[in-house]
């Protein structure tokens, strides 16, 4: 950890840069500053209670440049709204630009992807950076994510619920997927989830008995095949030892694991990202079938067969064609 003053801590700073550029080989992905603590602490070089130190050093080796500024991901919270970028085109060539989208309007239409389905789901993830991901392969399945942040608030509780209440309207069966810390309290919020969305029932109108609440990771089995890293404590986030807690939850953990957690960070080691989103896959395919790519592209492919149709039916489509030639001449 960076220690002293003036050259001294420099010194110490730029030896902390090496170490970490030397993880970030190792890593799947950029992570929140947090995130970062979080594999650093999956090697077992810093404590939870060190967390503020490395936060800290690791922003003041950003600021000196002996790491890169941009090694930390974005934070979602405070990204930049206003920003305007000038166009680098004409304004013929941005007009023709939204001709040929208009040509196109049917790439941009989102079809009910869930009419007819048996399941619609949810993915909670305990990290921001887990978020990020599995963020393509939810864009796959048309699957909404979010990071639940340990014990999830209220708003997204009921956005969720509404979603579900949607979705059992066209007889889908709601289903969350959840991949959270294995630790005492990390497995106490995916046991939790339904019950969770029973207190919110007055507020939003829907009943979780049918809902599916499926722990795909991390859970013993994967940490042990992968060899995740365990981390011989159990400090919580806060810096506490849940060992001391005179806690049912945790002495049963304890009594079944010892005292030691492997956090849901493991997996943005490079070695275990690709296995990891695996494991994403087979769980949505579990619900969803091998087959739902093919379903999902039918939905799409009756868009385009209705919208082309209608362009042979009123001779919209050789009006669009016209426009673009008219501009194709013009310019």
């Amino acid at each position: 950890m960076p220690h002293g003053r003036a050259e001294a801590r420099d010194r110490t700073l730029r030896n902390f840069a090496a170490v970490i550029l030397s993880l970030f080989k190792l890593a799947a992905q950029r992570m929140s500053s947090r995130g970062w603590c979080y594999f650093i602490e999956g090697y077992n070089l810093i404590t939870k209670g060190q967390f503020g130190k490395t936060q800290k050093s690791f922003n003041e080796c950003r600021k000196k440049g002996y790491l890169p500024i941009d090694l930390v991901a974005e934070d979602p919270k405070r990204v930049w709204s206003g920003v305007e970028i000038p166009e680098t085109r004409t304004p013929i060539q941005h007009l023709r630009s939204f001709l040929e989208a208009t040509v196109r309007a049917e790439d941009y239409y989102t079809p009910n992807w869930w009419t007819g389905e048996k399941y619609y789901i949810q993915m909670m993830v305990e990290k921001i950076d887990l978020v990020e991901m599995f963020r393509l392969i939810c864009e796959e399945y048309h699957i909404p994510i979010v990071n639940a942040g340990g014990w999830y608030d209220i708003l997204e509780r009921g956005q969720a619920a509404q979603r579900f209440k949607w979705a059992e309207s066209l007889g889908c069966k709601p289903v969350i997927l959840y991949f959270g810390d294995f630790d005492p309290f990390g497995l106490a919020i995916s046991d939790f989830i339904k019950s969770n969305f029973w207190e919110v029932v007055g507020g939003t109108g829907w009943l979780p008995s049918q809902l599916v609440v499926d722990r795909f990771g991390l859970n013993f089995d994967y940490i042990e095949s992968q060899g995740l890293t365990w981390i011989d404590n159990l400090e919580s986030g806060s810096g506490k030892d849940m060992s001391l807690m005179d806690n049912r939850i945790v002495r049963d953990y304890v009594q079944q694991y010892g005292v030691r957690k492997c956090e849901a960070n493991a997996v943005m080691r490079a070695s275990a990202r690709q296995p990891t989103l695996n494991l994403c896959r087979d769980a949505i395919e579990k619900y969803l079938g091998r087959d739902a790519h093919k379903r999902f592209a039918g939905k799409r492919q009756r868009v385009f067969e209705e919208v082309q149709e209608f362009k042979d039916r009123t001779g919209l489509g050789d009006a669009l064609d016209q426009a673009l030639k008219i501009m194709e001449d013009g310019e």
